[in-house]
């Protein structure tokens, strides 16, 4: 059942990417989401060799983006670094790159969002290319501002709408949206690059500070049933970091999710926690 179980390795934040790998794996679960700076300092192609000889399956690549120049770079920098970036993706399998466009910074909003929709619209054809799926994410507006323009799952759905390219997808977690309109979901749905499992006692506000699942308030029982039922088959990605799980070893993170996993799949009916 863990088979559709990925972790991304910023839930392990301190952890080797080998160390990563090593536990993932004795775990059974059959994916990880890769944090570029592991893979660099790991190196790229040893680190996708690692990979497929543990059985696991990249199920993203973190992240691209800042486009806005709210980072410090410019945006002709942003580009050419995203562009690597889905050469990275194509060279460890990895199926998308997850894209933050950038906060808005000190341009109004209109210019701050031609400004993504230019990036995209330059790399989609070298995504296209590589057959990586560009992943927009959109983040609750309490933790959004330094992030990206897109607050809402709304505002994602019209941009997939701006751009018809099934090389354009998005991040749905649950951690940001833990209540979307189910007809909405049924509309994104073709367009899900991976779903993140987030949980929270809390809304985002500030810094991300996420808990271990099920012990927030999240229904993710409710979630993933409705994703079940509408024909989701991908991975599901935990992100988990913050203080509220900074008490947990990360042994103890990685098998308390698991068991939580296992839970949610085995119980997938309507108004299951």
């Amino acid at each position: 059942m863990v088979e559709r179980l990925s972790i991304n390795q910023l839930t392990t934040y301190s952890w080797s990417f080998e160390q990563d790998v090593l536990e993932y794996a004795r775990h059974g679960m059959g994916g990880i989401g890769v944090w570029r700076s592991k893979l660099t300092d790991f190196g790229i192609a040893k680190g996708a060799e690692m990979v497929r000889d543990h059985g696991l399956q990249v199920t993203s690549l973190q992240w691209a983006g800042g486009f806005t120049g709210s980072d410090g770079r410019s945006y002709d920098d942003a580009l050419v670094d995203a562009a690597e970036l889905i050469e990275m993706a194509a060279m460890i399998e990895s199926p998308c790159l997850i894209v933050h466009s950038g906060a808005r910074g000190g341009h109004t909003h209109n210019h701050a969002s031609r400004l993504f929709r230019m990036a995209l619209e330059q790399l989609l054809p070298r995504a296209e290319e590589h057959n990586v799926a560009l992943a927009i994410e959109p983040m609750h507006p309490g933790c959004a501002w330094e992030w990206t323009l897109l607050k809402t799952l709304e505002d994602t759905a019209e941009i997939l709408q701006q751009f018809p390219s099934p090389h354009l997808q998005l991040v749905y977690d649950m951690y940001h949206f833990p209540a979307p309109p189910q007809p909405l979901l049924e509309v994104l749905l073709p367009r899900m690059a991976i779903v993140q499992l987030g949980d929270a006692c809390q809304p985002p506000h500030g810094e991300q500070n996420r808990c271990p699942l099920g012990e927030g308030e999240v229904p993710l029982g409710s979630l993933v049933c409705e994703l079940e039922a509408l024909g989701y088959t991908g991975f599901y990605e935990v992100e988990l970091r913050g203080e509220d799980v900074e008490a947990l070893t990360y042994r103890e993170l990685v098998d308390q999710s698991v068991e939580m996993f296992e839970h949610l799949m085995s119980s997938r009916e309507p108004g299951a926690r």
